[in-house]
C-alpha cells in the first residue's frame, strides 16, 4: 500500500452515509423512465464522462428502454493561471454528433465547469442538443454559469463527497454508497 496516499479506512471512519445502493438504484431507475419519456423513442448518443461515471451510466444504461448508441470521453481541465479553463482531451468522442441528442451522463454535478466545457466541445461538433444526466450534484451557488443537469438523482450536501463512482484520493470509488466526509 502506498503510504503516501490517505487512508480509506479513516475516511470511512470519520464519514457519514448520504445513500445507500438500494436508494440509488430506486432513483437511478426513476431517471432512466424520465429519459425514455424526454427521447421520446429518438436514438441518442449515450455519452459517458470517465472515471467517476461508470458506475452509475452502467447502472442508468439499463434502465433505459429507447436505443442508444454508446461512447465515452475522458477530458480535465487546467487550473493555472493562464489556462483555466482548458479542455485537455484524454479520449474525445468518436461517434459522429451532428445533428444527434446526447445524453451526456456524468457522476455528479458540483461546480460544473468540466462537464460545460464538454457539452459545449459537444454542441461545436455538431449536436443538435446535449441533455445531462448526473447521479447527483451539490447543493451550493458555485455552479458555473449556464450549466444545469437536465435529470439529476440525488442533491448533497456542500462536503467532500465519495464512493459510487466518486473518489477519495482515487480510491473508493466502486463503494455501494455515497458518504460524506464530516
Amino acid at each position: 500500500m502506498n503510504d503516501k496516499l490517505p487512508s480509506l479506512r479513516d475516511a470511512l471512519a470519520n464519514a457519514d452515509v448520504l445513500f445507500e445502493r438500494a436508494e440509488l438504484e430506486t432513483v437511478i431507475a426513476e431517471l432512466g423512465r424520465r429519459i425514455d419519456a424526454a427521447l421520446d423513442g429518438e436514438r441518442a448518443v449515450f455519452l459517458t464522462v470517465m472515471n467517476g461515471a461508470l458506475m452509475f451510466a452502467g447502472q442508468l444504461a439499463l434502465t433505459i428502454r429507447t436505443d442508444l448508441e454508446f461512447d465515452y470521453v475522458h477530458a480535465t481541465r487546467y487550473r493555472g493561471a493562464t489556462s483555466g479553463s482548458d479542455l485537455h482531451w484524454l479520449r474525445e468522442p468518436t461517434v459522429d454528433l451532428a445533428g444527434r441528442t446526447v445524453l451526456l451522463v456524468d457522476d455528479i454535478l458540483d461546480e460544473g465547469h468540466t462537464l460545460k466545457a464538454v457539452r459545449d466541445d459537444c454542441l461545436h461538433r455538431g449536436a443538435r442538443r446535449v441533455l445531462i444526466a448526473s447521479l447527483c450534484c451539490k447543493d451550493h451557488d458555485r455552479l458555473a454559469e449556464g450549466v444545469t443537469s437536465d435529470f439529476n438523482g440525488v442533491v448533497l450536501p456542500d462536503r467532500y463527497v465519495f464512493g459510487y463512482g466518486m473518489d477519495y484520493h482515487e480510491q473508493g470509488r466502486n463503494l455501494p454508497a455515497i458518504y460524506a466526509l464530516r
